[in-house]
């Protein structure tokens, strides 16, 4: 017997303040639409994942939700205690959440990986979940006699296909050694709007490399040493340029259409509005950002195809000389509908720059000098680019589709920060500013044909 999800008291609270929850600043209210309940062999813990809808923002948004009931608490999982409640059956339960629990991270394993041919699901040794994710939980599992795994843990669930399960499945197909691979994958059924029943993702894994750093903290150290980068940057750039090419080939490309291009237009105009509702001293760029845009109407653009869709520092491991592209899932504020949708490959490369410009203004925000580090990072972008047209190749509407793709990243990253990180709100309203104040200058002519 398991206790009653503690819905109407602690569960709400709780998930207010975790990374993943998208409502903030807003306490979700919640409607239970789906959820299983796990084994435990040695019948102590109460195992349970909810599926619940957050009915209280302009669209309900489902969650998943481990959770574990213990009857003593979990030693060292302090910062996992979703709560304390009173069961009438079972007395005092201590309700934590899942993923720090080894009973449901050992069930999850269980279910997730797809075993080798002839062989068991291997058990669980040792797990650890990894810091910094933000939409989703990743959980690093050791196991008993096979390779390790991380298992990414999706947090706000859409019914349908899941980019960070198809891309790298898609892409182990032609042969790419540029993402971690495949390992298994796990679905869920909950109710809709309407009270249908819907399937999507609820987790997927993948081999881990052990030794591994992200990006991020490796281009930090090299900014504040001032190291030069330009190497690593051009590999950088390379590595990104295969994986396009790879995803071409797995999945395919489309011309871009004029509807497409008037969707995307329409977009940034929509991310434009978006941006100055939430920092009102962006307003007064209308006629920049109108002049820059009709100056692409009339350009034939670059076929379309499967990116990544989030693509920044945080999304690549560096393993020893090798890196590798992880988080396939694109912008977690995003439709699923818009990030399975065939994209523009500049943009990937726009977020990049993205990032690196994020890295500078840390490395500034320490020194007390916003552009401490404007030169090495200028460099390490120029680099980053001549690394990828090495293996992507000339693509001249780039120098007109860059810019304007990074101005519509910033403006995301201007409603992201001013929601979720006020201190940061500075970083891209300044990239918006220069963006639209000097932007490139634009081809003299339409690109060539798309295939």
């Amino acid at each position: 017997m398991t206790v009653a999800p503690p819905f109407p008291t602690v569960l709400p609270g709780w998930m207010a303040t975790q990374r993943w929850y998208a409502g903030k600043p807003r306490i979700p209210a919640l409607r239970r639409v789906g959820g299983m309940r796990w084994e435990d062999p040695a019948g102590e813990v109460g195992i349970e994942t909810h599926l619940v809808a957050d009915v209280g923002g302009p669209a309900p948004v489902v969650y998943q939700v481990p959770l574990t009931h213990r009857g003593v608490p979990l030693p060292g999982a302090d910062a996992a205690l979703v709560g304390v409640v009173e069961h009438s059956t079972l007395g005092t339960r201590w309700v934590y959440d899942g993923a720090h629990d080894p009973a449901y991270v050992r069930a999850l394993v269980g279910h997730v990986l797809t075993p080798a041919a002839g062989h068991p699901t291997p058990g669980l040794t040792r797990f650890s979940v990894l810091r910094g994710e933000q939409s989703n939980t990743s959980i690093v599992c050791e196991l008993d006699g096979a390779d390790p795994v991380v298992v990414k843990l999706f947090r706000m669930l859409a019914p349908g296909g899941q980019p960070d399960v198809e891309l790298p499945r898609a892409l182990a197909t032609v042969g790419c050694t540029d993402v971690p691979a495949s390992r298994g994958r796990l679905h869920g059924e909950w109710t809709d709007e309407s009270g249908a029943a819907v399937t999507g993702y609820l987790a997927a894994a993948q081999t881990f490399v052990p030794g591994v750093r992200d990006a991020w903290p490796v281009v930090l150290d090299a900014a504040r040493a001032g190291t030069d980068f330009t190497a690593a940057a051009a590999e950088l750039g390379r590595t990104t340029a295969r994986v396009h090419r790879d995803l071409a080939r797995a999945l395919g490309i489309r011309p871009c259409t004029a509807d497409d291009r008037d969707r995307m237009l329409a977009s940034i105009r929509d991310r434009y509005a978006a941006a100055v509702a939430a920092a009102p001293e962006l307003a007064g760029h209308d006629d920049r950002l109108e002049a820059v845009l009709a100056s692409l109407e009339a350009m034939e653009w670059p076929a379309l195809q499967r990116i990544h869709g989030d693509y920044h520092l945080g999304q690549v491991l560096v393993a020893g000389q090798r890196l590798l592209v992880i988080d396939f899932e694109g912008e977690p504020l995003r439709p699923l509908a818009e990030r399975v949708r065939p994209d523009l490959a500049a943009r990937d490369v726009a977020g990049m720059l993205r990032s690196f410009d994020y890295a500078a203004a840390t490395v500034g925000r320490e020194r007390g000098i916003p552009d401490a580090v404007h030169a090495w990072r200028d460099a390490a972008r120029t680099a980053f680019l001549e690394g990828y047209h090495a293996i992507a190749g000339p693509t001249p509407l780039d120098d007109a589709l860059v810019p304007v793709l990074e101005l519509d990243k910033a403006l995301y990253e201007v409603r992201y920060e001013a929601g979720q990180r006020p201190d940061w709100l500075p970083v891209p309203l300044a990239a918006v500013h220069r963006l639209l104040d000097a932007p490139a200058p634009l081809p003299p002519q339409t690109a060539s044909d798309p295939e």
